[in-house]
């Protein structure tokens, strides 16, 4: 009763302290640090990931976390976000930020349907709930300063119900759901039924609906389609938050950030700008370093020369002493050492037959079809990509041709002298074996030497090499994964979504390899940029699926 005779003053409240809070937030401008990072350094066993690495994030700030496979971004975002401890360091985020993380590694549980991981966002709100009911049922009993401090707090309280939308729950949940195309998949479906694709849908939609102060997003793009990455675009180009994005997708990182912290060498670099102006700038930067180093050794070369004929002598004994100490006190310039270039060569096998593959009424699916009668077939030579939203059955038809799924009717008949090379879209499972005994099981008959230099070449550092599988990035373990691939004879290549996780120079070389390959290639991708000159087919997998995403 008393709550509700309160209720209009507790409004008012509510009103003054919005307006003060305002007034201030104002005042501070867009200045408001969010999260301070310090003197930050991290390794695995004896392999540093960064050193003493400081950070600083900015209200509004739309930031792309760039580097190469095994820099260690996704390790940063698992710090900052309290999943993992660092080995020396501070991070402080500012107080009552929400912070909102995409990890691809997210366990989504057994039996729980879309709409109940969408509405879980926000649980924190019930929570709040809860907290403002309690407050409520003490004002009757608290001192005039006790309820001051409490209808402050019941202000925070309210105006954060309010921001994130709490008295609209299901309505949000629904319009975000349509946006992704999750209504059409079903809301009452369990989460674990889910395809790569719309599983990251549902943990973006769920995100999303949580409506965070600062979004974490580390390779949002893997597994989408075209349409939702230009969903995702135009959502984060509007976004009024900050953000930290890791992506290797460079038109999508160029249409959205406004500055690029590149991480390198175990150092992290701010740059104001999107990626392409960072190019430029680092480029520069480089070739400055260069310069300034042979400039440097050649000083140095000459330093210890006249030193070493001049030190005996009495007459240029103290010239050659001066010359000495400079060399001493010198700050040496060292150039990091270049990372290896990934460079990926499949190996041709023998001429298939006239066909690869042919199917006729072939009707794909598991419990239920994904498409309808479908007759299709592929010739010798022939380089074709499989495109359309997620869902629909791309990489169904790809483990269907193969035999690893049974058709649920019709036929699918492979065609002679067929030699397969499968890159399969995800590997489940902790894989504790060596990079190098995954290789060598592939390929016992190699040496050492040929093992280590085969991946090498996919752009695998030695440290990498003798590392476990497990402790690897998701683009390191893919290089291992293209390693078995271009080291196998082969004349026809089935790849599944191959770039997700690539850094740049790993998706140019594949690009390249695959140009150059001289078999047939089936690809299932994303990525229109990476794409479009290595097929001279595409196949819109949409023209015959019986779902509507």
């Amino acid at each position: 009763l008393f709550s509700r005779i309160k209720f209009a003053e507790k409004q008012r409240t509510i009103q003054q302290i919005q307006t003060i809070y305002n007034k201030k937030k104002n005042r501070r401008g867009t200045h408001v640090s969010i999260l301070n990072v310090e003197h930050l350094s991290h390794g695995f066993g004896d392999r540093a990931i960064f050193q003493d690495v400081s950070f600083r994030l900015l209200k509004g700030e739309h930031i792309g976390l760039i580097g190469a496979n095994g820099e260690g971004k996704s390790t940063f975002m698992n710090i900052i976000t309290g999943h993992m401890q660092p080995d020396e360091g501070k991070v402080e985020w500012s107080k009552r930020g929400r912070v909102g993380y995409l990890d691809q590694h997210t366990v989504l549980e057994k039996g729980m349907t879309i709409r109940e991981v969408l509405k879980s966002a926000f649980s924190f709100l019930f929570e709040l709930e809860v907290q403002m009911n309690e407050i409520c049922d003490h004002l009757g009993e608290a001192s005039e300063d006790e309820m001051n401090v409490m209808m402050e707090e019941l202000g925070t309280i309210q105006d954060l119900l309010m921001n994130h939308d709490f008295y609209s729950i299901d309505a949000k949940v629904e319009e975000v759901a349509r946006a992704l195309g999750l209504l059409d998949i079903g809301l009452e479906r369990d989460v674990t039924d889910l395809s790569g694709g719309q599983r990251t849908k549902v943990l973006l939609g769920k995100l999303l609906l949580e409506k965070p102060d600062i979004l974490l997003l580390d390779e949002p793009t893997n597994y989408l389609d075209e349409e939702h990455i230009e969903w995702l675009k135009r959502y984060l180009q509007d976004y009024e938050n900050a953000f930290i994005l890791i992506s290797h997708d460079i038109p999508f990182l160029n249409s959205v950030i406004n500055l690029v912290y590149h991480m390198e060498n175990q150092e992290l670099n701010r740059y104001v700008g999107d990626y392409d102006h960072f190019q430029e700038v680092y480029e520069v930067k480089k070739a400055q370093l260069e310069a300034a180093y042979r400039r440097q050794q050649q000083e140095i070369s000459e330093l210890k020369d006249f030193v070493a004929r001049n030190k005996a002598r009495v007459s240029t004994r103290n010239m050659a002493m001066s010359r000495q100490k400079k060399l001493d006190k010198m700050d040496v310039i060292e150039l990091a050492a270049e990372k290896p270039k990934p460079e990926f060569h499949f190996k041709y096998g023998r001429t298939p037959g006239k066909y690869i593959f042919e199917t006729k009424d072939l009707v794909i699916g598991y419990n239920e079809p994904l498409s309808r009668p479908v007759t299709l077939s592929m010739e010798r030579g022939n380089k074709i990509a499989l495109v359309g939203a997620n869902g629909i059955g791309k990489t169904t038809l790809l483990k269907s041709i193969l035999g690893l799924i049974p058709s649920l009717k019709g036929s699918c008949e492979l065609g002679e002298n067929l030699q397969i090379g499968y890159f399969e879209q995800e590997v489940k499972g902790d894989n504790k074996t060596t990079c190098i005994d995954e290789i060598w099981a592939e390929f016992p008959s190699y040496t050492q030497y040929e093992v280590r230099s085969a991946l090498a070449k996919c752009g695998l550092t030695t440290k990498h090499i003798e590392s476990q599988v497990r402790v690897l990035s998701g683009g390191e373990q893919a290089k291992v994964r293209l390693c078995k691939l271009v080291n196998k004879e082969t004349n026809i290549l089935l790849l599944d979504e191959p770039t997700n996780h690539l850094d740049v120079d790993a998706k140019e070389a594949l690009k390249q390899a695959l140009i150059e390959y001289k078999g047939s290639i089936l690809l299932i991708c994303h990525e229109p940029e990476f794409y479009r000159d290595v097929v001279s087919q595409v196949w819109d997998c949409s023209k015959w699926t019986t779902k509507v995403l």
